[in-house]
């Protein structure tokens, strides 16, 4: 069957139907399918990928510490700023075309960060890199929702989800691989020819759809006050330990301001980017204080463990990358179990068992030095932590789904989503300051291996919050069965589409 044709009629037996008709059977459904789990997999393999190459490109760019922490941060900050208006985009706009356009600007970023002569040049493209992937993230599980039939969306949710995490899975290998083979600009260049596939692929063979009755305008107000809030006390978070300014301390306070008035400026408009009736729910609010504690862990142990892993252990990048698989692993052989486990007995105890599992899998962590045996220093931290993320992450998305009705299951977890990815944000501009690593220090083991054993248990200590909250402010009732059994979320939660599922959108 041709790519055009099989679309078309697709998309026309979709139309006499319930909207949707792709069948996983066809070649037109694999295709989708397959556009779908690629895209999704380049914007998340740039969430974990790049923390590999961050000791060879901050030697090679005479990086501080701080231009490290904004080469990780400037991605999450627009990624977690802009990801839900990035699923109204494609609401309003088409799926595919805002998914295309997201593939198309993410390669274009990635061009410019492989090529970056400075780490300025190379914040202002990672910043770039997050737009595109506030495109991509969303779009791709809507493609799925929007396309598929019914009897086969449970299926093609689950295969997207548990080949994400695969990808998730060799992510960190494949840096390290890239980064010893051939240098750290490819970890960047390597985007571009499969973005180009991702193009090619979704416009020849996935159907458009739109939201059946998109109106009303964007929230525009909502994405620069969220973008200019999360970016000037970032800014200020990062730059005050080694520059106490009046510009930096402008910057923090118009941050502040900025996210002090979202909460009114979505409260009036009349599509905001953050439904904050959604936290009138108890259940809601308490899912996301436990998402803030977890991911704010999450991001600083994926930051400093390859680090220290590099600098004092003398990992080569790929055996650095390899080192962490383990928790990757737990998490595809867990997350089923335990979202199974969360529907019979509810997330209270999977997530407070997973969050306080986490805590000492960190402390175990903290023991990595510069003489460190992987079976004795490092696998028990790693199995430890990433079996306590396999009890952790599936309970808490169906917390949050179970938490809403129905009509409100995207938005929902698009809203915990951003949540997550702001907590690793701010954690990762607090921490490695207050433990001392400023300027250079990374580069000097003695220093790094001091700040790594107080952010690690800065790490724990998060984790053990999140296990006492789990405990005293999440229910026990059993939770809905989520949309996948399978999810692998190293950098955020599980996304659904903003969308009622039972109403995935109207394909033409």
């Amino acid at each position: 069957m041709a790519g055009g044709a099989g679309a078309g009629d697709s998309t026309a037996g979709a139309r006499g139907g319930a909207g949707v008709g792709l069948r996983m059977g066809q070649p037109v459904g694999r295709w989708t399918l397959f556009a779908a789990i690629l895209g999704s997999s380049l914007a998340l393999l740039d969430s974990t990928v790049v923390n590999v190459a961050l000791p060879r490109l901050g030697e090679e760019l005479g990086a501080t510490v701080a231009g490290l922490q904004w080469t990780v941060n400037g991605y999450t900050l627009t990624l977690a700023a802009l990801i839900l208006l990035g699923g109204s985009l494609g609401d309003r706009y088409g799926r595919r075309r805002v998914f295309v356009i997201g593939a198309a600007w993410f390669a274009v970023a990635s061009l410019l960060c492989g090529v970056s002569p400075s780490i300025t040049t190379l914040i202002g493209a990672r910043l770039l890199q997050g737009i595109g992937a506030a495109l991509l993230t969303p779009g791709s599980l809507a493609l799925i929702q929007a396309s598929f039939h019914p009897d086969d969306r449970g299926r093609a949710v689950g295969a997207w989800s548990g080949l994400t995490g695969v990808a998730a899975a060799i992510g960190p290998l494949l840096g390290g691989w890239l980064v010893d083979a051939a240098g750290w600009r490819w970890v960047f260049f390597i985007n571009p020819p499969l973005a180009v596939l991702v193009i090619v692929v979704a416009s020849r063979h996935v159907p458009e759809s739109t939201a059946p009755d998109p109106s009303g305008r964007f929230d525009m107000a909502g994405a620069v006050l969220a973008v200019g809030g999360l970016a000037g006390v970032t800014y200020a978070l990062i730059t005050t330990p080694t520059k106490m300014s009046p510009s930096v301390l402008i910057a923090g306070a118009a941050g502040i301001l900025a996210l002090v008035a979202f909460v009114p400026v979505e409260r009036r408009v009349k599509n905001p980017m953050v439904s904050l009736g959604l936290f009138s729910s108890r259940q809601f609010s308490a899912v996301n204080g436990v998402t803030v504690w977890v991911y704010a862990a999450n991001g600083l142990l994926f930051f400093f463990v390859v680090l220290q892993l590099q600098v004092v252990a003398g990992y080569s990048p790929v055996i650095a990358g390899l080192s962490l698989l383990p928790v990757t692993l737990a998490l595809l052989g867990l997350s089923s179990r335990a979202g199974d486990l969360s529907q019979r007995i509810g997330a209270r105890l999977p997530m407070t068992v997973g969050t306080a599992t986490c805590a000492v899998g960190a402390l175990l962590l903290a023991h990595i030095g510069t003489v460190s045996s992987y079976p004795r220093s490092v696998l028990p931290g790693a199995v430890l932590f990433g079996v306590g993320l396999g009890f952790t992450v599936a309970p808490l998305t169906a917390a949050v789904l179970a938490a809403v009705d129905t009509g409100h299951a995207g938005v929902a977890s698009g809203v915990n989503n951003a949540v997550a990815r702001a907590a690793g944000l701010l954690s990762l501009a607090v921490v490695p300051a207050a433990v001392g690593l400023t300027g250079a220090a990374y580069r000097d083991p003695v220093l790094l291996n001091h700040g790594f054993r107080l952010a690690m248990y800065a790490c724990a200590g998060l984790m053990a919050i999140g296990a006492a909250l789990s405990w005293t402010t999440v229910s026990a009732r059993p939770c809905a069965r989520p949309a996948s059994r399978f999810s692998c979320p190293v950098a955020s939660p599980h996304l659904e589409p903003n969308q009622d599922p039972s109403a995935p959108g109207t394909p033409r």
